[in-house]
């Protein structure tokens, strides 16, 4: 019984699977003698298809991988003087001592050689205007308030040094951006945040930020 089954059934499925591919081969090369034309447009067609859903693959997969990437490597940025999205003390700003906040950065890697510490303002009316850049912090987890805590790249005004909000109108956001790295930089004193974020673009292995809020409590002198 099991022999006239195999005989029946099996046999001719087996050979069918065999000679499939023989068959579709056949069948394609007398397309392509046959109709030279409609057979290279096909192609075309189902070659443009599978590069297209390849390329969605590695896109999706590539932003998966990211996604995982900036959850698992999050850094906690703090001040005890304001919590996030909250006012700026006057001491720190331009009316006051302008002097930096204190911030604690948690979640540090164990991997992490350095901290670079980039404070802006993308409220400025003439774009972007630069605060504090700093880099080759030790990456302990403490900045001291009124503290070099490492090497000082030129602000806004042109000088290595922190610099305070000071919005001529209106409240501006204020963005302390801390930066894990897998290496120090090796830079020049002075050196612009555009510098600083050229040079440890390739070594970034975790971020996080602090955004403080200030507006003016005088008004500008005429």
């Amino acid at each position: 019984m099991i022999y006239d089954f195999c005989k029946s059934y099996m046999l001719p499925l087996l050979l069918g699977l065999i000679f499939l591919p023989v068959s579709i081969a056949a069948t394609l090369f007398n397309i392509a003698i046959s109709f030279p034309r409609a057979f290279t447009i096909i192609t075309i067609v189902a070659a443009t298809f599978l590069i297209g859903k390849n390329a969605a693959e590695v896109r999706a997969a590539k932003a998966n991988t990211g996604h995982e990437i900036k959850l698992k490597h999050v850094l906690s940025v703090t001040s005890p003087s304001f919590i996030h999205k909250t006012n700026i003390p006057k001491k720190f700003t331009c009316e006051g001592e302008n002097v930096n906040p204190a911030l604690t950065i948690g979640n540090i890697p164990s991997n992490a050689k350095s901290l670079v510490l980039i404070m802006d303002d993308p409220d400025a009316t003439m774009g972007t205007f630069d605060h504090w850049v700093v880099w080759n912090i030790p990456p302990t987890g403490q900045i001291a308030e009124n503290s070099v805590p490492g090497s000082l790249g030129k602000n806004g005004k042109s000088l290595n040094a922190y610099t305070g909000p000071c919005p001529p109108t209106g409240t501006h956001r204020y963005f302390f951006k801390v930066y894990a790295l897998d290496d120090v930089l090796r830079l020049e004193e002075g050196a612009t945040k555009n510098v600083v974020e050229r040079a440890m673009r390739k070594h970034i292995i975790a971020s996080g930020e602090l955004v403080g809020l200030y507006k003016k409590q005088k008004k500008s002198p005429r």
